[in-house]
């Protein structure tokens, strides 16, 4: 079991069981209910996903200095705005794309639909089991496209600006680049509205998807047990970010870990903790502005070149492979 750690500086709080194991299904939890109840009285989805999410992220904001998981994970490493404009660039990129696949979706679901004479989503279950299937069926495309991120060079450079983080805090959910998250979120509301899940549906998919993603990346004492196996949380994302690439080519879960132990890449030894130290170990000439990240995949063999001069790494030592 993880235990938090230990610094120089300031031994953390050793924060209390049931708030370990309890903030999070609490939160998650209370933002479906909370987010079921809005749309209920007529609030619009798109709208009513909001609430919940922005408390969220006050919540996990103020626990990360209240039980940290890593003291020294609270220290900014002067990429607070950094992250913060990958954050607002992300949420502008969702809004603009978002229209566009829903129509293309609408048309290509239609279609089919027609083709086989019934709808293909099944719109009669009960919600819990619709939002189980939707994070199911929308995990897929992106379990691949994140896979194919660490596995295919061309990729990996687009990918490379998340795994830039010098730390792991609330805010850096939301370091991406535009193009990755493009390649990422488009396929899977694609293929969700193909299916024709309706707005409602897209809206928990993209709410508890937020909420996750800041859990995912919290600076928060936190457990999750069993659950490890159905969320891809903190507990194995951590590893996700290791600097040794055995480690980090595992746990592509966005959300869920099903897909991840489905085809074999779920990882979360218990021999040991993660590692505190996190980056990318061979790009240590890696840009840390957020022009330098945006045009870095365009920059890519310069900022290899830069990066073997500065360490000496050989090019064999690429962190991925083709």
């Amino acid at each position: 079991m993880e235990e938090p750690s230990l610094t120089a500086d300031h031994t953390p709080a050793q924060a209390p069981l049931i708030f370990q194991w309890g903030i999070f299904p609490i939160v998650m939890g209370l933002s479906v209910l909370c987010s079921w109840w809005l749309m209920a009285g007529g609030m619009a989805p798109p709208l009513a996903i909001l609430g919940p999410q922005f408390a969220a992220f006050a919540i996990v904001a103020t626990f990360e200095h209240v039980y940290p998981y890593h003291v020294s994970w609270n220290k900014s490493r002067s990429d607070v705005s950094v992250d913060a404009r990958h954050a607002v660039g992300i949420g502008i990129l969702i809004v603009v794309i978002t229209p566009p696949m829903i129509a293309i979706g609408v048309a290509m679901g239609g279609w089919l639909s027609d083709r086989f004479g019934v709808g293909l989503w099944p719109t009669e279950w009960p919600l819990l089991a619709q939002i189980a299937l939707v994070l199911i069926v929308g995990e897929l495309p992106g379990y691949w496209v994140h896979r194919w991120e660490h596995e295919k060079q061309a990729l990996w450079r687009f990918h490379a600006v998340h795994h830039s983080a010098p730390r792991l805090y609330w805010l850096n959910a939301g370091r991406f680049h535009p193009i990755d998250s493009l390649l990422t979120f488009a396929p899977a509301y694609l293929l969700l509205v193909i299916l024709g899940c309706g707005e409602v549906m897209l809206a928990y998919f993209g709410m508890i998807a937020a909420v996750h993603g800041i859990f995912q990346h919290a600076n928060v004492q936190l457990r999750l047990g069993p659950l490890n196996w159905i969320f891809s949380m903190a507990e194995l994302h951590r590893w996700h970010h290791s600097k040794t690439i055995v480690e980090a080519n595992h746990n592509y879960g966005q959300t869920i870990s099903i897909w991840d132990w489905v085809f074999g890449t779920r990882f979360l030894p218990s021999d040991r903790s993660p590692p505190e130290e996190i980056g990318i170990a061979d790009l240590p000439a890696f840009p840390m502005t957020w022009w330098g990240q945006i045009l870095s995949p365009f920059r890519w063999r310069q900022i290899k070149e830069a990066s073997m001069t500065q360490s000496a790494v050989p090019e064999s030592a690429d962190p991925v492979s083709d």
